[in-house]
């Protein structure tokens, strides 16, 4: 017995030798061409799906797990409300405008009574000229009366001389009388442009109020487009919580959107990147997907550790440091032709493992 079973023993040995050896070749192996982490998941673009506006919900037409487009309307809020409001609006800019057009309108008589009064003014003017002139012949006539009838001949008699007289004298309260009328058609002028003034502040004060009801308009009509939440993009509903009746804030989650695209956030060893580099081929094995190694290629590297972007980074000023080593989050994008026929299965926050071809 023992005779036999020492030529059974060797090839044995050496067998688990050789196995030993190929299994610590494969590791070394794997090891210098190799950065692995099973510090991953699947990944991608996660939508929060909520209103800008709060009310109460008229509608709900989405279901859960439901593959919907972009823009598709998945809630209905009751438009009540603010289409009561954009009504509101609405007459207000009628009313604004309706007002404008009236002080409009008396802008436009202060601008007619200033040329009537710029008109008249100039017409006075003229009758100061024309009377001064008159009153400049009268009183020649009246001096040349006045010397003939000094004379010894007495050519002008007395009842001449008093008429003259009094002709200079008319002709001087004339010019009076119509420098008088120019100073007061100048006073209107003036009037009629501070008119003019106050009358162009009301337009401005009038245009401005009715630009600020059309905003009011264009607002309230904005707010009425909110009551329809549409998709942001397209992808499937999950995490539904809102029904019919219910009354909803603006920001409120109703639902989340995923969208179909999705990829690798795997978090390295910050030892570990020393020799990684964008465009290196990628094995990705998913839990949920046994038996199967997708492919993929780096990329992207985040630009700071993952405790960068923590709610409470950690202080190492404060004297209690302790070394830890950092990870950094790493984007690997699948290889199309490697999910394909697996796209539905392929769901953000699944498990994976990653293996980078450091030499690929």
């Amino acid at each position: 017995m023992t005779a036999l079973r020492h030529p059974l023993r060797t090839p044995v040995l050496i067998l688990v030798g050789l196995a030993a050896l190929a299994w610590a070749g494969r590791f070394l192996y794997h090891y210098f061409r190799y950065e692995t982490t099973d510090d991953a998941y699947v990944t991608g673009h996660i939508h929060q799906v909520s209103p800008q506006i709060g009310g109460q919900v008229l509608s709900v037409l989405a279901r859960e797990n439901e593959t919907v487009k972009q823009g598709q309307e998945l809630v209905r809020i009751d438009p009540l409300t603010l289409d009561i409001a954009a009504q509101k609006a609405e007459a207000a800019l009628k009313q604004a405008q309706g007002t404008a057009a009236e002080v409009r309108a008396a802008a436009e008589n202060s601008d007619a009574k200033l040329m009537q009064s710029k008109a008249d003014a100039n017409e006075a003017q003229a009758k100061v000229a024309q009377a001064r002139a008159q009153a400049a012949l009268a009183h020649t006539d009246y001096l040349r009366s006045q010397r003939l009838s000094s004379g010894e001949d007495r050519a002008v008699t007395q009842a001449a001389l008093d008429q003259a007289r009094s002709q200079d004298e008319a002709a001087a309260a004339a010019v009076q009388a119509a420098e008088a009328r120019a100073a007061a058609a100048q006073a209107d002028i003036k009037a009629a442009q501070a008119e003019r003034d106050a009358a162009g502040g009301q337009v401005q004060s009038a245009d401005a109020a009715v630009a600020l009801a059309r905003a009011a308009l264009a607002d309230a009509r904005h707010q009425l487009s909110y009551v329809t939440v549409p998709a942001p993009a397209a992808g499937r509903i999950g995490n539904k919580n809102v029904e019919v009746g219910n009354r909803v804030q603006a920001g409120e989650t109703l639902m989340v959107l995923v969208e179909p695209h999705v990829w690798i956030e795997a978090n390295f060893k910050e030892t570990q990147l020393a020799k990684m580099r964008v465009g290196q081929p990628v094995d990705i094995e998913i839990d949920a997907v046994p038996g199967r190694t997708f492919t993929g290629r780096v990329a992207s590297f985040a630009p700071a550790t993952g405790a960068e972007f923590a709610l409470l980074p950690a202080d190492n000023a404060t004297g209690n440091f302790t070394k830890v080593v950092q990870r950094v989050p790493v984007r690997i994008e699948f290889d199309p032709g490697s999910i394909r026929g697996y796209e539905a299965r392929l769901r953000p926050g699944l498990s994976a493992t990653v293996d980078v071809d450091l030499h690929g």
